[in-house]
């Protein structure tokens, strides 16, 4: 599942990047999703197979701070490139005369920017001190399944539910690959 995440969203990231024609800001704006994506799964899963592959559920508190704090980070940033996804997608449809001049590169680029900042501040602000405080109990199970499915299958489903089921990325693949 690791491996399908990073390769499926380091082929949407060639494909955007190798295209001239998806050079746009709905394009853009899904490399920077699945950059995000790629970034989610190996804040936690390179530990968790080697964790898997030792029989060993050892982590220091300074790693699993830092392995938190990298987590709910790229999370963050992943949910508020979602939102600056629907925003883009409203303004095409609701206005699309218009739509060149709102979603212009530099609006995208600070609209990402802003996206990075604000989920900084609200880390800071919230997420320190949920983490710092003790757990309330609960099931380790249903916790594992979460898990998995948030840090693993989320960011694996992503390239095919956003683009391979896409025209012009199926079109920019195929020419990256000359098939």
């Amino acid at each position: 599942m690791y491996l399908i995440t990073v390769f499926g969203n380091l082929l949407i990231i060639l494909a955007v990047s190798s295209d001239l024609h998806l050079h746009t800001p709905m394009y853009f704006l899904l490399s920077n999703l699945s950059f995000v994506d790629i970034c989610i799964t190996s804040t936690i899963t390179p530990k968790m197979l080697c964790n898997t592959q030792t029989q060993s559920h050892i982590i220091t508190y300074e790693g699993c701070m830092i392995q938190m704090y990298f987590f709910m980070l790229f999370a963050g940033l992943d949910d508020f490139l979602l939102t600056v996804m629907a925003y883009d997608r409203f303004v095409a449809i609701c206005h699309p005369l218009h739509y060149t001049v709102i979603m212009n590169p530099q609006h995208c680029g600070i609209l990402v920017l802003v996206s990075c900042i604000i989920i900084v501040s609200l880390f800071y602000c919230t997420c320190l001190g949920v983490y710092l405080s003790s757990a309330a109990p609960h099931n380790p199970h249903s916790s594992a399944t979460a898990s998995v499915m948030y840090t693993m299958v989320t960011p694996m489903l992503n390239p095919f539910i956003y683009s391979l089921r896409n025209r012009d990325i199926k079109r920019a693949l195929r020419a990256l690959f000359q098939l």
